[in-house]
């Protein structure tokens, strides 16, 4: 009997009572599978802890389901728009492209351009083949004939690749010449490299056509008797202004357009200018043919914009700059932005259904393992109806999401200082590529993976969730320990999402005196973190409950709120690097990596700011001397002694994972005070490189001073305020002792402070110091 596997996505991941949902899931081993929408409350299973907690929700979907194998198309690839069939080419015939391959000797063929059935034997072709040669064949169904190149591709080196049919006589023609200048390739000049090859042969027959084959860029039609038609013969590289002409072009033609020279209007049928269409504002999908027929080619699985072209001179570093210089469209054979399933199942969410987490749970088989699935989904009210908000880190969820470093980071087991724990969860989300990657993945190509989405399975984002090299929960379950405690306390609370704020700005979080985050609030958009300083600035109660938080620029658009784009560069740790040239991202024309970096750091906005993260092990918090001013003392009412927090879910302590400092040169408030610090991190925890210029000894815990969580306070005008926790573990050290805690106590403390209508206790506040003259943090 085959194992029973059930995952599967929704199409919405913030939706309002009222609102149709939608649900897709991919079934092995079943073709049913018992349903159930329920309310999450806490995910983390940890003995210390309440244990996973959820509430079953009367819903006129509840029951069983039929469900089936569902097939994705994996990779990314452009698709000519072609209904008159122009590029059904019978005659004579010329396809060019400027290339630069990443994976040449992959193993695989790899189709760069053509109308060419995989399946049929049917069309043209222009790509690669297994063992890296350039090849171009055409085929009639029973026989195909073939030309391939002297001279193998090396990977990320700029070609000009060319090939021609001369209807007449049978010859083909196969031309491949090196367009290496001094910044665009991994080699320069100086390097002994043989790049070219010219050769031609009679082909025996010319290309037979079918009907609904489709001009494609870095693909292949085919075809399976289960799935139907999909793309294969995948590319793995650059492709800069391909063409076809339905002439046969000379040499000394090709050799202008190689040079640079706009292709000739005699014969053009389609030449898809890469570089047309960039405005400030970033980048679309859909790259121009500025030929005679409009024959526009559409990309699938978010082909990669923004990329540097085979003439880049390394004078700009954007491609708003120079956009000539820019025309790269970078695919690889294992992109996933949208799985594309059939639908499931619909669902119209109760008009009365309060806000907060929620999943469809489906079982099947033992009803446990892969054969249970939660489909999660925020409900925010239809007006909003509490007086605080919890604030989802979706962006974060995504950016993390089915990371594989467990896998593939070498450097995770030093990292963490623990050998990762694998289940079989794990297992099925690393070898599957339906899941797609995140952000913290490379292609398997080896390029970083800068786009994310949540319509596919994201199975690291659900309940009872622990991510294996750190043995915690991390991101979604550990935020459900906030829920929890929210519910514990009976908070009047609703649930907004990272998508809602990006979408509606401050307005999402103007109704709300009070707003508390997420435990790893890490990916901000300019939008949202616009939105955050807004709201405060505005007189809003702004509790940051965790740490390394508004610390990397990404990008979302408006029209496709499911797709996060993320470029990690700079001074900062980080799972990859984008390459010279390629920092400022595609979706809005804005330079990616850390907000430190364009002038933001978050000690502007929140106190504190991201210094160390260390594994194993969390410290408790110390009182620190504001903590006793009585202007201040109803922060730490009902709390005994110096010790806070000296137990948790996280490694046993409330500072602990990730944690951030206060820094006045860094934009810290003058007027914050350090409510409390935590101190004696292992050696595991390490200095961040943003707050050193070199790396030396004695930048670990044992021995640097900064290495420590800063619990802060701060008024802000219009009497808001902020309170920043500064440490992720924070935030999974509320659910001890069935919520009965000095962590919990201090931050009920804070949210009844900044939820009541009126003035904060210390209204009455002392005069607001100079930076000059402001204390330092002890």
């Amino acid at each position: 009997m085959a194992q029973v596997k059930l995952f599967g996505y929704s199409d919405r991941i913030s939706v309002k009572p009222g609102e149709v949902i939608q649900f897709y899931v991919n079934a092995d081993g079943t073709e049913t599978a018992e349903a159930q929408l329920v309310r999450l409350i806490h995910g983390d299973q940890h003995p210390a802890g309440p244990g996973h907690v959820e509430q079953e929700i009367e819903c006129p979907v509840n029951g069983r389901w039929r469900v089936e194998k569902q097939y994705t198309q994996v990779g990314s690839f452009l698709e000519a728009a072609d209904t008159e069939r122009r590029l059904a080419l019978e005659g004579s015939f010329t396809l060019f492209a400027f290339v630069h391959p990443l994976w040449p000797q992959v193993g695989m063929r790899q189709c760069l351009l053509g109308r060419w059935d995989n399946d049929k034997n049917c069309g043209f072709g222009l790509g690669i083949k297994q063992n890296g040669l350039l090849e171009f064949w055409v085929g009639r169904g029973d026989e195909v004939d073939y030309l391939e190149a002297e001279v193998p591709l090396k990977a990320n080196m700029w070609y000009f690749v060319a090939a021609s049919l001369d209807a007449k006589t049978g010859r083909a023609t196969l031309y491949q010449e090196g367009v290496v200048n001094r910044y665009n390739s991994v080699l320069g000049k100086v390097a002994p490299l043989d790049l070219s090859s010219h050769v031609s042969e009679v082909f025996r027959f010319r290309p037979k056509h079918l009907a609904d084959t489709p001009f494609l860029m870095a693909g292949s039609r085919d075809w399976h008797e289960k799935r139907g038609h999909f793309v294969s013969q995948l590319y793995c590289g650059k492709i800069d202004r391909p063409g076809l002409f339905d002439r046969v072009l000379g040499r000394d033609e090709l050799d202008l357009i190689r040079s640079g020279h706009r292709p000739p209007a005699k014969g053009m049928l389609a030449y898809w200018d890469t570089t047309h269409g960039y405005t400030d504002q970033g980048i679309g999908d859909t790259v121009t043919d500025v030929g005679p027929f409009n024959l526009h080619a559409k990309g699938y699985n978010r082909p990669v914009r923004a990329q540097t072209g085979w003439n880049w001179s390394g004078r700009n570093d954007c491609f708003r700059l120079a956009p000539d210089e820019y025309g790269g469209v970078e695919f690889h054979s294992d992109a996933l932005i949208d799985c594309n399933w059939k639908q499931t199942k619909a669902l119209k969410l109760p008009d009365n259904l309060r806000s907060g987490a929620y999943a469809m749970r489906l079982r099947a088989g033992p009803g446990t393992g892969l054969g249970e699935e939660y489909i999660p989904f925020f409900v925010r009210p239809k007006v909003p109806t509490g007086r605080i908000a919890f604030l989802v880190p979706t962006a974060s969820y995504l950016a993390y999401a089915n990371e594989h470093l467990s896998f593939d980071a070498p450097i995770v087991q030093g990292m963490t200082g623990m050998t990762p724990i694998l289940t079989d969860i794990d297992v099925e989300m690393y070898k599957n590529p339906e899941f797609g990657h995140g952000c913290y993945d490379s292609w398997a190509d080896g390029q970083g993976v800068c786009y994310s989405s949540y319509r596919r399975p994201v199975i690291n984002m659900r309940p009872k969730y622990r991510i294996s090299s750190m043995d915690i929960t991390w991101q979604y379950p550990a935020d459900l320990s906030v829920i929890a405690w929210l519910e514990h306390h009976n908070y009047d609370y609703d649930v907004l999402t990272d998508e809602d704020l990006d979408l509606e700005g401050v307005a999402a979080l103007e109704p709300y005196r009070c707003v508390i985050s997420g435990t790893h609030p890490e990916y901000y958009s300019e939008r949202m973190m616009d939105a955050t300083e807004d709201y405060i600035e505005g007189g809003g109660r702004y509790i940051y409950l965790g740490a390394n938080g508004y610390y990397c620029n990404v990008a979302i658009r408006r029209e496709e709120p499911w797709v996060l784009e993320c470029r990690k560069f700079g001074d900062t740790w980080k799972a990859w690097e984008a390459r010279p040239g390629e920092h400022y991202m595609a979706t809005t024309g804005q330079k990616g990596g850390p907000w430190k970096c364009l002038g933001r750091p978050p000690q502007k906005i929140m106190g504190v700011g991201f210094v160390s993260e260390g594994f194993g092990r969390s410290e408790p918090f110390y009182r620190m001397p504001d903590s006793y001013d009585s202007s201040l003392s109803w922060i730490t009412e009902g709390i005994e002694g110096e010790i806070i927090g000296d137990f948790g879910l996280a490694y046993d302590g409330a500072a602990g994972v990730e944690l951030d400092r206060y820094d006045l040169t860094l934009g810290t408030p003058p007027n914050a005070k350090v409510i409390a610090s935590s101190g004696g991190h292992t050696d595991n925890y390490i200095t961040h490189v943003q707050v050193q210029l070199h790396q030396h000894p004695g930048i670990t815990g044992s021995y640097d001073y900064r290495v420590r969580a800063d619990m802060t306070y701060f008024a802000a005008p219009n009497d808001g305020a902020v309170f920043s926790c500064s440490s992720i573990a924070f935030g999974q050290a509320l659910p001890v002792n069935g919520f009965e805690n000095n962590v919990s106590r201090l931050l009920a403390n804070v949210v009844n402070a900044f939820a009541k209508p009126g003035p904060l206790p210390d209204a009455a506040r002392p005069e607001v110091t100079s930076p000059e003259t402001a204390p330092a943090a002890s």
